[in-house]
């Protein structure tokens, strides 16, 4: 299943926002993580696999910490692929979320296609600009895969406009200044969501908009899944990984919170 499709079933279908889970493909090792999102599986709508790197630049220490645990692990990009050919699932899209640097070493083409041999229906690269994104865009379109783009608050509209011609599978808005991390309070500007909700408008994209950074239980879910299609929890479900009761009781009560 494509995720547009999956964010058209979720609104129509089951009338909630999509929930989007994170986790770092390999932590703490290959069989526990493949529990971790067995469980994920069966609550949420969308699965973000990381792939570990040593610098991620736009990760708080949670998933720092996450990265380090699954290259100690054994975790590379062969494995990797490994992983996702496992849990895949035609239901539940798995999405991509690394560095660039990885892609380049690899080879891109080499890296799109086993992406797509393996179930990944999208890809998020937080350090690449829209600007140099055409080459590996070309090449998730002739493998049917969406390149998911960043927008930050600090955002201009031109910036916007740009990213968005170019976006795929839905816009990652970031909720916050800063690095990934669960925190107590979201501090989203209204204007920040209207604002690129104009910009679709301008232009006559219609794409989804999922937010995160920061999202970490259902009072921020309820203040917020209104006002967008989807929700992203990637540090507070790291968080809850050493007990796999608790983390599941977690993501069925972020489920619950989804609904309109």
């Amino acid at each position: 299943m494509k995720i547009s499709e999956k964010f058209k079933y979720v609104k129509e279908k089951e009338e909630r926002c999509v929930l989007i889970a994170y986790v770092c493909a390999g932590d703490p090792n290959f069989e526990k993580s493949m529990e971790i999102v067995r469980i994920l599986k069966k609550y949420t709508d969308v699965i973000e696999l990381g792939m570990p790197f040593s610098d991620p630049i736009a990760d708080g220490l949670t998933i720092q910490q996450a990265s380090g645990r699954a290259l100690k692990s054994g975790m590379n990009t062969d494995v990797y692929f490994k992983f996702c050919g496992e849990v895949k699932d035609e239901g539940i899209p798995l999405v991509c979320m690394t560095y660039y640097n990885l892609l380049y070493r690899y080879g891109l083409e080499k890296f799109v296609v086993e992406c797509s041999r393996n179930g990944i229906k999208g890809i998020i690269i937080p350090d690449l600009p829209v600007e140099e994104s055409d080459e590996l865009l070309n090449l998730c379109d002739k493998h049917d895969i969406d390149l998911i783009f960043l927008v930050a608050q600090t955002s201009t509209k031109e910036r916007i406009k740009k990213i968005s011609e170019k976006a795929g599978g839905f816009l990652y808005l970031i909720s916050v200044l800063g690095v990934t991390g669960a925190r107590e309070n979201l501090n989203v500007e209204p204007k920040f969501i209207e604002g690129v909700k104009k910009v679709l408008k301008d232009i006559k994209k219609e794409i989804p908009l999922a937010i995160g950074f920061g999202i970490s239980n259902a009072n921020h879910i309820n203040a917020i899944k209104d006002k967008v299609d989807g929700v992203i929890i990637g540090s507070a479900i790291i968080n809850k990984i050493n007990d796999l009761k608790v983390l599941e009781n977690f993501v069925k009560e972020m489920r619950e919170a989804t609904k309109k």
